[in-house]
């Protein structure tokens, strides 16, 4: 038995997969995910698990060197993306339209969707390397 990180079989197996400029998503429980893109499906209720949980996890185990968001968070859900900024630090950001982040949506190797119920908080994340 794993004693630590990621327990989810799924998602650690998705992580674990990625690699160097591989895209992946972690989104609220609304976001769309299009056909072809697997979904690792973490929503139990409102709110359970929250972005932040799941984005904290992720990141404990993925290298991660791009994001991309939505430009409507920074006016509509500006707390997370204080909080997204802080937790990545000085990657790479690109900000696009709701719609176009949707659509980039499409390359992304999984995405996980969360129990958010906030506005905007979906996030595209661009895989790293650890050396």
């Amino acid at each position: 038995m794993k004693k630590r990180g990621v327990l989810n079989a799924q998602l650690s197996a998705c992580i674990a997969a990625l690699g160097h400029k591989d895209m992946f998503m972690i989104g609220d429980a609304g976001m769309p995910i299009p056909p072809g893109v697997e979904v690792v499906d973490l929503a139990v209720c409102q709110g359970v698990p929250t972005f932040r949980q799941v984005m904290d996890a992720v990141l404990e185990e993925a290298a991660v060197e791009g994001c991309y968001l939505a430009d409507e968070i920074r006016e509509n859900n500006p707390e997370l993306h204080d909080y997204i900024q802080k937790k990545l630090g000085s990657i790479e950001y690109e900000y696009m339209p709701h719609e176009a982040l949707k659509e980039l949506s499409g390359r992304a190797r999984f995405a996980i969707r969360t129990g958010e119920f906030t506005p905007y908080p979906n996030v595209i994340l661009r895989a790293g390397v650890v050396f």
